[in-house]
């Protein structure tokens, strides 16, 4: 049975910049902010729950797995309507810390810059018209061919949430490969996803996963919904390892989360962070 938390001890992962009590005090103050953006509840399309308060969350673990810096580069893949974005504006240094953010979806974008761009000009966002099944079938950039408009080794930080588990096996390695020419050596990857391990394949000996995916064809993916695979995509485990190595990362921390069943964890999905080496491109 794989453990719940996997650390490369050969990796290098920088330590969390805030001990616990001043990470769990800036937490509260933002979830408790009430002058930050927030979409109306009819035009946020990430997902369901508390928008501002899974954005701080997640702040907490890109600070404390991560090691995020307030006066880091940063750049975040499918920002969406800003949920990550929001709470890094009170974390990021306003002079030293940058925040790039980039999405299919226009209207997500257009909803960020009005909002957020406005008040923290330190942050952009980009909308690209990436080909997505599931969020952008009619983009003209393809997924197996993403090249982003920026130069190589720009960003000391990147994040994927909830991309990966959007996205069909032949896109993933390519935009790995584009993350690893964006990220300077010693940058980081905070990415989640849901990876197929033994515990996640449904047993009579084990409670039954909160999500229930089954494997497309011969391949390493997995859906939830055959009918429209790209809503909920898994993988096999090992898949992403091999594919993030071959793009010129270590992985340095690999943690499961609770989607699975039964296991103890204080997130959802599955998170990886990921270093930029040497080897890698860029």
């Amino acid at each position: 049975m794989n453990s719940p938390v996997v650390i490369n001890e050969k990796v290098s992962l920088k330590s969390a910049p805030l001990g616990p009590e001043r990470l769990a005090d800036l937490q509260k103050m933002i979830a408790r902010n009430r002058f930050l953006p927030v979409p109306p509840q009819e035009d946020n399309f990430v997902g369901d729950g508390d928008y501002l308060l899974i954005g701080t969350e997640f702040l907490g673990h890109f600070i404390e797995l991560g090691g995020l810096r307030e006066n880091e580069r940063v750049l975040d893949i499918g920002c969406g309507i800003g949920r990550m974005a929001v709470p890094l504006t009170q974390y990021l240094d306003p002079d030293t810390g940058k925040y790039a953010g980039i999405d299919p979806a226009s209207s997500g974008i257009h909803w960020c810059t009005r909002n957020i761009s406005s008040a923290y000009p330190n942050f952009r966002f980009m909308h690209l018209d990436i080909a997505n099944a599931l969020y952008n079938p009619d983009g003209y950039i393809k997924g197996t061919e993403i090249a982003l408009p920026f130069a190589n080794s720009t960003f000391d930080f990147a994040i994927m949430t909830s991309v990966v588990t959007h996205l069909p096996p032949a896109e993933i390695k390519p935009y790995f490969k584009e993350v690893s020419r964006l990220l300077q050596p010693g940058g980081r990857l905070f990415m989640s996803a849901f990876v197929m391990d033994r515990q996640a394949v449904p047993a009579d000996d084990r409670p039954t996963p909160r999500i229930i995916f089954q494997r497309g064809g011969q391949g390493p993916a997995w859906y939830a919904n055959q009918r429209v695979p790209l809503s909920a995509v898994a993988f096999d485990d090992g898949f992403l390892d091999q594919a993030l190595q071959e793009s010129g990362f270590e992985i340095g921390l690999k943690k499961l989360g609770h989607w699975r069943g039964g296991a103890a964890s204080a997130h959802y999905q599955d998170f990886f962070v990921a270093v930029k080496t040497g080897r890698g491109n860029g």
